[in-house]
């Protein structure tokens, strides 16, 4: 069904894998059409609650295509960009949690798209970098805005204006990933996590990632007032009865999404 993606339904959960292991799943215009069009899939199907996203190959992503940039013109590189930067962020605004499995290289464009994410675990063989200005660009698909945010300001420009590559274990001091495990463990421990999140009631998981999304563009009071209106949905909902039902009773809920 796709020309460089790989996708499959287990357990409720979407396997999403960038297949282009010969060119180290460097994302294409290709890449970015299918997986927005698989990203709608995703959103639109009631049987996906979490996605696990990942790379085929010893890379996640490698970058952009540098072959198929270099010959676009600034317009049309302008477009691409601007596409690239729309999936971005089409996949930060779906409900649904997305785990981004970091199997190897994440640089470039495959830094920025692990950090759209909703959790980065990486493999102990994982790298990542924002090595742009090494070409002569900066960062294109968010990486200027979501990078300072998950390792700070200071970081964050250190890592742009010098291209530098970093290990996983250095990603996790830093807080851009959650969890470094071995490469045998990366996709079970992300199933792992996955399931935790499943058994969560769904109205809450979807309402917390928005306001949280949301949140991080306001200053701390216009988002505690966002985080109190949300907090009605889930709590007017039958989820919520059940969770608290569940809770006196000592026994574990059993939520429907209503």
């Amino acid at each position: 069904m796709y020309e460089t993606l790989k996708y499959e339904i287990k357990d409720n959960i979407g396997y999403i894998t960038i297949s282009r292991p010969e060119a180290l799943n460097a994302i294409s215009t290709t890449v970015l059409t299918e997986l927005k069009a698989v990203l709608q899939q995703v959103e639109n199907d009631p049987e996906v609650k979490v996605v696990i996203l990942t790379g085929e190959g010893k890379a996640f992503v490698a970058g952009a295509d540098i072959a198929q940039m270099s010959a676009l013109s600034g317009v049309e590189g302008h477009d691409m960009i601007k596409f690239g930067a729309d999936v971005m962020n089409y996949m930060e605004a779906i409900d649904k949690p997305i785990i981004a499995a970091v199997n190897g290289f994440a640089l470039g464009g495959g830094c920025e798209l692990a950090m759209a994410c909703d959790f980065r675990i990486a493999s102990e063989k994982a790298k990542f970098g924002q090595p742009e200005v090494n070409l002569g660009i900066i960062p294109g698909f968010g990486g200027t805005q979501r990078l300072p945010r998950l390792v700070g300001q200071g970081m964050g420009k250190y890592l742009i204006m010098t291209g530098e590559y970093i290990k996983a274990d250095e990603a996790l001091r830093l807080g851009l990933v959650e969890k470094v495990v071995s490469p045998e463990e990366l996709i079970p421990t992300c199933e792992k996590l996955a399931k935790t999140i499943m058994s969560k009631a769904p109205i809450a998981i979807s309402t917390a990632k928005r306001v949280i999304n949301k949140g991080l563009m306001l200053d701390v009071p216009a988002g505690v007032a966002l985080e109190s209106e949300a907090f009605t949905v889930p709590f007017c909902s039958e989820d919520r009865i059940e969770g608290m039902k569940a809770f006196l009773e000592k026994r574990e809920a059993q939520f429907k999404n209503r």
